[in-house]
């Protein structure tokens, strides 16, 4: 890289004088790559699966590893840790497991603050785990976020293995590339982006599930189905019954469908960090989010992510981005599949007698980076960016949701 100079004359209180500048532009690339595999039985000593991520010893030494587990998944399977534990014993000697699994909070308070990250971060400090060794989380979305936050603090990054356990976890969060936690009352507030090493999609943990965490990640899947992919979208109008009534097999595919549509988009978006000002998996979820924290978190992610669907979707009808047929379609799919379309909070008026949900659009323009965009329908399986939102069509659309009730 050749450096640029630039020299000028420039008169300054009557004196000549040379100024000069010397610039060197940095420029570099660094390709990431991990695998999404799905699977049965994760910790059957009999798969090998787990152990293959983990790769050949590095200079003869064992890989190090500290596992991090939901306690949610650990009330719904009691022999879950010592079934993780015997797994890496029939690993010995070329994984070594640290210590015995940690078991914290899952949910969204595993996020709201600063409690669960230090005790993982203590935790890695105490094993003196290095760049090069593991943190194995086990749980939902939540736990994820968190435990690879903390991960990705530590020695600027260890190495990251996610085992998602929820549907919502399995089909979205659990894939991607980001970590973070809730802070100062608003929703990931904290975060860093560190894609994972590798994430492992065990089908089976979908049988603990009760139904609020088995339901909630559906809505993730009409998100990415409604702004990308119409024939999935009709898979899940379709199948909405079934899935409510637990359909092992149609939640599998929606899973695994889901999951790609969002690896896809996070592959070849071309802003898989999110420096731009879009984003299009977010929607929904303006709205969403502003509800999570009003209702301190009593409404879930998945639940607030179907009523912020319901809503756009309305508001889409509104304007005319998509027909009342359309609207129609989403909505009454939605509640076929067992999801809330509606929320009390959604009326609830604040300064002015706007809307408090309406705080969301302004929060969101601040985590987007200044200017507001977000993703709506245009028709069923395609999407349009908007910068502006009428908030008395919104209004209406919230009234229009009301009305259905």
């Amino acid at each position: 890289m050749i450096p640029k100079k630039t020299c000028r004359e420039e008169k300054h209180t009557g004196k000549n004088f040379r100024s000069r500048a010397d610039s060197y532009l940095q420029s570099f690339s660094v390709p990431f790559s991990y695998p999404v595999h799905f699977t049965r039985d994760v910790f059957d000593p009999a798969n090998p699966l787990l152990a293959s991520v983990f790769g050949p010893q590095e200079n003869g030494l064992p890989h190090r590893v500290m596992a991090f587990v939901d306690a949610g998944v650990v009330r719904a399977d009691r022999r879950l840790v010592r079934r993780l534990e015997n797994y890496f014993k029939s690993c010995a000697p070329a994984i070594r497991l640290m210590a015995t699994p940690v078991i914290l909070p899952g949910g969204e308070r595993v996020k709201n603050n600063w409690d669960a990250v230090r005790r993982v971060m203590t935790q890695l400090g105490r094993r003196h785990l290095c760049r090069h060794s593991y943190v194995l989380a086990v749980g939902g979305g939540s736990l994820l976020d968190m435990a690879g936050f903390a991960a990705s603090l530590v020695h600027r990054g260890l190495r990251l293995i996610r085992i998602p356990t929820t549907v919502l976890a399995q089909n979205d969060a659990g894939g991607g590339v980001k970590n973070g936690m809730d802070e100062h009352g608003l929703k990931n507030f904290i975060g860093t982006f560190a894609p994972p090493r590798a994430v492992l999609v065990d089908f089976n943990f979908l049988r603990t599930l009760d139904d609020t965490h088995w339901r909630g990640g559906i809505a993730e899947a009409f998100k990415v189905a409604i702004i990308k992919d119409a024939a999935f979208f009709k898979r899940l109008e379709r199948n909405a019954a079934d899935l409510k009534r637990r359909d092992a097999m149609a939640m599998e595919k929606l899973v695994r469908r889901c999951a790609i549509l969002h690896l896809d988009h996070i592959r070849t978006s071309g802003d898989p960090f999110e420096m731009g000002p879009a984003r299009p998996l977010d929607f929904g979820h303006w709205s969403a989010h502003k509800l999570e924290v009003l209702s301190g978190y009593a409404i879930s992610h998945g639940q607030a992510v179907a009523i912020g669907i319901a809503l756009d979707s309305a508001y889409a009808a509104a304007v005319g981005l998509i027909t009342l047929d359309e609207r129609d379609r989403i909505v009454t799919a939605l509640e076929r599949a067992g999801l809330p379309v509606w929320s009390n909070l959604l009326a609830v008026a604040g300064h002015g007698k706007r809307l408090r949900v309406l705080e969301g659009l302004d929060e969101f323009r601040e985590h987007l980076g200044g200017r507001l965009t977000i993703t709506l329908p245009a028709g069923i399986g395609s999407k349009i960016e908007v910068h502006k939102m009428d908030e008395s069509a919104l209004a209406g659309a919230v009234r229009w949701l009301q009305g259905r009730q």
